[in-house]
């Protein structure tokens, strides 16, 4: 039998009133308010987003402030720099590939409430995971809703709202997000 937890993290409808998810989040919202205070020059930074996000590479920045809920579905990988006030709820995994860059203000949601307004009275959800490929560059207020998948080498433009997958290569604007034209095309 499946945890909430586990069923959070597998994308089924589970309960975030439970006692495991909520210290989850209740950990993740300390060490947040903690890294508030901070730069990324102080002293115990590193020690503080580590703690935030398991595995955090060295060569990668997250510039706070920074808002999460778990902190431990977050995937970052080398050379990711993560600019101001950006918020990442990781119910589902997010996963964020090789050397892209993440502008400021940046919203990656994995939560989706149900769809019967009955059903959103009580405290389930479901929660789909976010891809972000190797290279990409997401401007300034992207918003990135639950379940895409972006590909590599992808720029997704200031204030775009991403609600499908974007494929490699492409650079994405608008909302909801469409593709603009193929980028590194070699004719």
């Amino acid at each position: 039998m499946k945890t909430e937890f586990e069923k959070m993290r597998n994308g089924e409808l589970y309960y975030f009133s439970d006692p495991e998810i909520q210290q989850s989040l209740i950990h993740a919202k300390n060490v947040c308010c903690r890294l508030q205070t901070m730069n990324i020059y102080s002293p115990d930074y590193r020690e503080v987003i580590e703690d935030l996000i398991p595995g955090f590479p060295p060569s990668a920045t997250l510039c706070p402030p920074f808002h999460c809920d778990h902190g431990n579905g977050i995937t970052v990988s080398e050379g990711v720099f993560i600019n101001y006030n950006c918020t990442f709820l990781d119910g589902g995994h997010i996963r964020i590939g090789r050397n892209t860059l993440i502008g400021p203000n940046c919203q990656l949601y994995t939560p989706q409430h149900p769809m019967d307004y009955v059903e959103r009275r009580e405290t389930k959800e479901t929660a789909y995971p976010i891809t972000i490929g190797d290279d990409c560059w997401l401007g300034g207020g992207v918003i990135v809703c639950p379940g895409v998948t972006i590909g590599n080498r992808c720029i997704i433009a200031a204030g775009s709202v991403v609600t499908r997958d974007i494929p490699d290569d492409s650079l994405a604007a608008g909302n909801p997000a469409v593709i603009k034209k193929a980028l590194n095309k070699k004719d």
